[in-house]
């Protein structure tokens, strides 16, 4: 089992029901993804990496992102063409040589341009997933070439369980190793089928994407991401969105997640 598989079988279980909402107190709006619309984001996102650049079983992809909906498309882009996420998220570039493609935020991307990589490609992290403004450098803007993208991935390749799928500072696991530790962590912070989940971008980028993103997708729960969040809207966010549980952060009347109920 791969990634691809989690967001799969939650696809098959509930499309429509809400899967990733994301709040950005920085620059604004709410945006909401179904699990369909995130399939969507995905699909495109690997008809993207796979047409335009090759990308497939034994590709490696840096994503030089914070904590966003889009960087969860990307990684799950990355992980149904079978390859590996080279995750440069904590600010560190040293490694990005070692990739066949790099999506950069756009506020990392005048270094990287110094850089001779391979292939280069921009995000703005607009909240509703429009593209890059001011920006005359040579990185393609990832919002413009995704939407030509299909709707339904096939990988040329089927992804490997035992292929590499995550490096992450010292860290290495395969495809499948990111399923199983997902599914421990989630049994270990107490996750449950049905849970809503809120979680701020500064927790998330420390635990990594398999906490703040596939442990709750193999829990078959769904998420609430808080970017730069004001701590006197959380509690007020917490209910509207019928949050269950937090991850990093204390709201009175609903468990966080890792301590007792």
């Amino acid at each position: 089992m791969t990634p691809a598989d989690l967001l799969a079988a939650t696809l098959r279980r509930a499309p429509a029901a809400p899967l990733l909402t994301s709040y950005d107190d920085l620059g604004g709006g709410r945006v909401e993804l179904s699990a369909a619309t995130l399939a969507n984001w995905v699909a495109k996102t690997a008809n993207l990496l796979q047409d335009e650049f090759d990308v497939t079983r034994g590709s490696t992809v840096a994503v030089a992102l914070p904590v966003h909906w889009q960087t969860a498309a990307v990684l799950l882009g990355v992980w149904s063409c079978g390859a590996t996420v080279l995750d440069t998220a904590a600010e560190d570039d040293g490694r990005l040589d070692d990739a066949d493609v790099v999506l950069a935020a756009q506020d990392r991307l005048p270094p990287l341009e110094e850089q001779d990589l391979p292939e280069l490609l921009g995000l703005s992290l607009h909240p509703l997933g429009m593209g890059m403004t001011g920006y005359t450098g040579p990185a393609r803007d990832f919002a413009l070439e995704v939407r030509g993208h299909g709707d339904a991935f096939t990988p040329w390749q089927r992804p490997d369980p035992a292929a590499p799928g995550l490096l992450l500072g010292g860290l290495e696991l395969t495809l499948g190793g990111l399923v199983d530790t997902a599914r421990e962590l989630a049994g270990r912070l107490g996750l449950v089928e049905g849970d809503r989940v809120l979680a701020d971008d500064r927790t998330a980028a420390e635990t990594g994407p398999v906490t703040w993103l596939l442990a709750p997708l193999a829990a078959g729960a769904s998420i609430v991401l808080a970017r730069s969040p004001d701590p006197s809207l959380l509690p007020g966010r917490a209910a509207a969105e019928r949050v269950t549980a937090t991850l990093g952060r204390t709201i009175d009347g609903i468990r966080e997640l890792g301590r007792p109920a």
